[in-house]
């Protein structure tokens, strides 16, 4: 444990840059997390849903332009929650956002395996009524 520390205090520059990184995720997740767990539908995870596309009807440059931000900033708030196991901040809740805003092969059934973990329902749920919203519908096992 000692030669961590040595290695930070040798490191004096990078300390400060890894100290404001976990600084600044802390204070993004606090802040974005809240409002995408409070704008997701209550019905999110429901079949039902799986049918609608959220860019569908745009104009072909938009709908493109609009899924690579969604998925860049989806994947940064991944980083941030992996980072965040690390240091302060609410690292699994964040991750799990980062995650429903990604697309990629198999992104529905791992959604489901990770809000059926009844910690993440929970802390989800918790933020929802916070916010006054409805709690998360959930589909069948």
């Amino acid at each position: 444990m000692n030669a961590v520390f040595d290695w930070f205090k040798s490191h004096p520059a990078l300390t400060g840059w890894i100290v404001g990184a976990s600084i600044a995720t802390l204070i993004l997740s606090a802040i974005t997390v809240p409002l995408l767990v409070a704008r997701m539908r209550a019905d999110y995870f429901l079949p039902e849903r799986d049918s609608e596309k959220i860019f569908a009807n745009q104009h072909p440059v938009i709908r493109w332009a609009s899924l690579i931000l969604k998925n860049l900033f989806g994947a940064l708030l991944f980083v941030a929650g992996v980072i965040m196991l690390a240091t302060p901040g609410q690292g699994v809740i964040t991750m799990f956002v980062g995650l429903l805003l990604m697309d990629f092969p198999g992104k529905r059934k791992l959604e489901l395996r990770l809000i059926r973990i009844n910690a993440v329902h929970r802390a989800i749920d918790w933020i929802r009524e916070k916010a006054g919203r409805e709690p998360l519908r959930l589909p069948e096992s």
